[in-house]
């Protein structure tokens, strides 16, 4: 199935998005740090196949869609408005909610925080922000995975180290964590890497929300959307532990993890995501 390219308007911004399929149900996919739309290119047109409506935009910073100035910008308030606009523009009488990394993180936060009506939530390798927090106070296993996350609060020295080259630490952090991501795709994410801006907008992410998404445990309502969690077991980034627990903050839980798979899940094990999720949708009626 053909994957079409479009720019939609949405909360004052202009997203680039690839698009596949036809029918009510519409499926948004939220890509990660440091990747693009096209991280999805092996689920579009086989989720439009489930006959779902697919969409996958370039995050606001990423890519060919809106670049705004300062960290502010990318406070966790604003992107999940973006997806909220997103789906209002998408239109369709079901949504489903996909996400992987940083689009996981905002996936989970449109489910907690509810401005959007979610028939399916599908995340992949990012933890409920009550789980990450407990495994932050557990010790230092889950501390010492995340500590780019401190080091990308510092003042331009991350640009400098991600750029520097053209990109090439960014090429060879990918090819260090897989083999099995195409040279193409990160060709894109090294292209869009070096545009002007481009790494620091990416970077606020991080910066922007620092402080207040882990939350305290029980501190988030309990989530009713059917959840289904892929996970790569082979994350450098995040402890397997973090797979544990969810069902507390979730009515109806699914978790599948992928033995032979890294962070990079949909690109690492595009077929046996595609299986997943569709065993899944089916069950819970939703293809």
């Amino acid at each position: 199935m053909a994957i079409d390219t479009t720019m939609l308007e949405a909360n004052g911004l202009r997203f680039a998005v690839d698009i596949a399929g036809q029918g009510d149900t519409v499926a948004l996919l939220l890509h990660g740090f440091p990747e693009a739309r096209q991280s999805w290119h092996r689920q579009i047109p086989f989720l439009a196949e489930l006959g779902w409506r697919v969409a996958a935009p370039d995050l606001r910073g990423y890519g060919g869609s809106s670049r705004p100035q300062g960290q502010a910008a990318y406070s966790i308030e604003h992107l999940t408005e973006d997806v909220a606009a997103l789906f209002a523009a998408l239109g369709g009488k079901r949504r489903i909610l996909i996400g992987h990394d940083w689009g996981g993180v905002i996936a989970w936060q449109v489910a907690l925080r509810g401005k959007v009506h979610l028939d399916g939530l599908v995340i992949l390798n990012a933890p409920h922000p009550d789980v990450f927090a407990r495994e932050l106070r557990r010790g230092w296993t889950q501390r010492r995975r995340s500590w780019y996350v401190a080091f990308f609060q510092l003042p331009w020295l991350p640009e400098w180290l991600l750029t520097r080259n053209g990109g090439a630490p960014l090429v060879k952090m990918f090819r260090s964590h897989s083999e099995h991501i195409p040279s193409e795709q990160i060709e894109i994410y090294r292209r869009n890497l070096v545009q002007p801006g481009a790494a620091t907008a990416m970077l606020n992410y991080y910066r922007a929300n620092f402080s207040g998404l882990a939350g305290g445990a029980g501190s988030n309502p309990v989530i009713t959307v059917p959840t289904l969690m892929i996970w790569g077991k082979n994350d450098l980034a995040l402890d397997i532990k973090l797979t544990e627990g969810n069902e507390q903050f979730v009515e109806d839980f699914t978790l599948r993890k992928l033995p032979r798979a890294s962070h990079w899940v949909q690109q690492d094990a595009p077929d046996e995501v595609n299986a997943t999720i569709a065993e899944w949708a089916r069950d819970k009626g939703l293809a």
